[in-house]
């Protein structure tokens, strides 16, 4: 079983709905043991970096969540849920992250419109397994303000063009995470969940 972890912020219900589709069995949960037991940990979300970590705070998920990813367990982040893997975020002030991944979420640059939203290009830069049926520049939906900038660089899966190139995946062992909504990105969205699901059954 993966659970999706609810911390009060993200599309749940669309992710939920999205590994459905694709025949798995995915359940929403704020419950700490029922994450500890699962078989594999989705942290999805919409909002402010600040905001996710007090929530996931004060239900006592951190601990939930970074032990399922140390101890090997496949983990996918989504949007929000990438961004908070990192050390920290500059959003209202810097902010400290799970520090999972050495680096930094930063603000786009000033001239652009914020946040960007809608539909772009995805250019594989490493290809993770979850992304074996996805070919190179594929469009996903995005919507967001901030993007991360990994230390280690080896890290990236793949780059998105806004302004600059940003990562818009990182890919490590266990762990990947899209700053993209695989659940709003219809059929190439699915494909990328039941990818997802696909590595956890071999796990």
């Amino acid at each position: 079983m993966i659970a999706i972890v609810d911390y009060g912020m993200g599309n749940l219900r669309s992710v939920e709905k999205g590994f459905k589709k694709v025949g798995i069995q995915a359940t929403v949960t704020s419950d700490p043991k029922v994450v500890d037991d699962a078989r594999a940990v989705v942290l999805p979300g919409v909002g402010a970096f600040r905001d996710c970590i007090r929530n996931l705070t004060d239900l006592s998920l951190t601990e939930a969540v970074v032990t399922a990813i140390n101890k090997g367990k496949p983990f996918l982040g989504i949007c929000l849920g990438l961004q908070v893997l990192f050390s920290e975020s500059e959003e209202f002030g810097t902010c400290r992250g799970l520090d999972i991944f050495r680096g930094k979420v930063v603000r786009f640059q000033e001239g652009l419109k914020v946040p960007h939203m809608g539909w772009n290009t995805v250019k594989i830069v490493n290809r993770p397994p979850i992304l074996s049926e996805i070919e190179d520049n594929a469009y996903f939906y995005f919507v967001h303000s901030f993007y991360v900038v990994p230390e280690d660089r080896g890290i990236i899966a793949t780059t998105t063009d806004y302004g600059t190139a940003f990562t818009s995946m990182v890919w490590k062992d266990n762990v990947f995470a899209t700053q993209f909504h695989p659940e709003k990105s219809q059929e190439l969205g699915l494909k990328v969940l039941a990818g997802f699901g696909k590595f956890v059954q071999k796990a």
